[in-house]
């Protein structure tokens, strides 16, 4: 439908209602094609990510050492393929998109999709499926459990395994209490996932993006740089960081999934006072070259290269591959054997509560700045506004949430491991 939306024709007479590059407006069918089709595409993902992601992880027998050993490093070569996949297409198609045509530039992925859903199906007859009590399991065992939980407490009884089984699995929902000050310590690097799509992106269209002599690199596809950190970062915690802390720790994975998440929200910090002092030495620029006038347009190249701002994208990507792994990894085996998609679940709202509390955060702010005739920090014409002040007000909650996370970490103590489940 998005490939449908960017192929439909737009009105022919428009008149006075050209944008500012002197474009027609979209028809009111493109409009509503466009959005029927970004909410398909979000419900699609709600039941997706966290299903296909549980699937494959329950590939891997959790009876079996060797294989259970292996799945942690699942979830880092699986993150590894998402983001591989994402930066050739943002490498390819903001190009495709900028410079041909916004049909082609959807029409491929869509094509891709369409093979992907081929090679899923023609996958069913090798698929590993396990029971109850350690797979991912079915949605009515899911359900099941969740309504015990929720059932009126439950005595276990001798002689009654009908009522100790009931009290072991409401105890088992009940226990997901434990993960809630995890998860909501968690929510504000979810706000921080969602900068490099949208202000970091705004950051780098206002810089010097010229490579060579003609060929001027799309703001968008900077966050190449932030798939290629995570790529490289991948690797080597795969296979050299896990190693080395293995022979320290003694234990499988190295470090513990705690650990791993509390590492990465380190790492926000720093790339969020990188991102400050790099947004301050813009503006600087901006302000010398004379571009802070009122009436200027942050549409304007500053002189400044775009090598700047690469350190904040090659940070948050290291700091991906500790958090947001991990999380992943956390949240799904410490949760029940039938409820594994739900943990992942778990882990995909930190980042769209993130995005929620990030809309909030920049709605109020703005809110707030423009009283009294006063200047957003969010102005469109960035060279008159103040993204570094953000992002020292990120950096202060992050500060307060790695506090948090780690009083919160330090009591928690991990359930047994899947496979083991009661």
């Amino acid at each position: 439908m998005l490939t449908l939306s960017s192929m439909l024709p737009s009105p022919q007479q428009c008149g006075a209602a050209v944008d500012s590059r002197g474009a027609c407006p979209p028809s009111s069918i493109q409009t509503a094609f466009f959005y029927i089709s970004l909410y398909l595409v979000a419900i699609a993902q709600s039941g997706h990510k966290p299903c296909v992601q549980a699937f494959g992880a329950d590939q891997f027998d959790a009876t079996n050492p060797n294989e259970s050993s292996s799945r942690a490093s699942f979830f880092n070569w699986w993150y590894f393929g998402i983001c591989a996949s994402a930066t050739v297409t943002i490498a390819i198609m903001s190009y495709v998109q900028d410079n041909v045509s916004w049909a082609l530039g959807f029409g491929v992925p869509s094509m891709v999709m369409l093979l992907a859903l081929a090679i899923f199906l023609l996958g069913t007859r090798t698929y590993r499926f396990y029971g109850s009590g350690g797979g991912n399991g079915g949605g009515t065992g899911t359900f099941s459990l969740v309504g015990k939980a929720f059932a009126s407490p439950v005595e276990p009884e001798h002689g009654d395994g009908e009522l100790a089984e009931d009290a072991v699995l409401a105890g088992e929902v009940n226990g997901l209490a434990r993960l809630f000050p995890i998860w909501a310590t968690c929510l504000l690097y979810g706000v921080v996932f969602t900068q490099p799509a949208t202000l970091f992106t705004k950051q780098a269209g206002t810089l010097d993006r010229r490579v060579g002599r003609s060929f001027q690199v799309p703001p968008a596809a900077l966050q190449c740089f932030l798939g290629v950190s995570i790529m490289t970062c991948i690797a080597l915690y795969d296979r050299v960081l896990v190693p080395v802390a293995r022979r320290v720790s003694g234990a499988a994975s190295g470090i513990t999934m705690l650990q791993r998440i509390g590492t990465g929200i380190a790492l926000s910090l720093v790339t969020l006072v990188v991102a400050a002092l790099v947004e301050m030495k813009r503006l600087r620029a901006a302000r010398d070259a004379g571009l802070v006038a009122d009436g200027g347009s942050g549409t304007v190249g500053v002189p400044m290269s775009l090598w700047w701002i690469v350190p904040q994208y090659l940070l948050l990507g290291a700091a991906d591959v500790f958090t947001m792994v991990g999380m992943q990894e956390f949240f799904y085996d410490q949760v029940p054997g039938a409820l594994k998609s739900l943990g992942l679940a778990l882990y995909l709202s930190v980042l769209g509560v993130g995005s929620f509390i990030s809309s909030f955060l920049i709605t109020v702010i703005d809110g707030l700045t423009k009283r009294n005739g006063g200047t957003s920090w969010f102005a469109d014409d960035l060279n008159q506004g103040h993204l570094d002040y953000f992002y020292v007000l990120l950096a202060a909650l992050t500060a307060l949430e790695l506090l948090a996370f780690t009083y919160f970490s330090t009591s928690y103590v991990y359930r047994r491991k899947a496979g083991n489940d009661s």
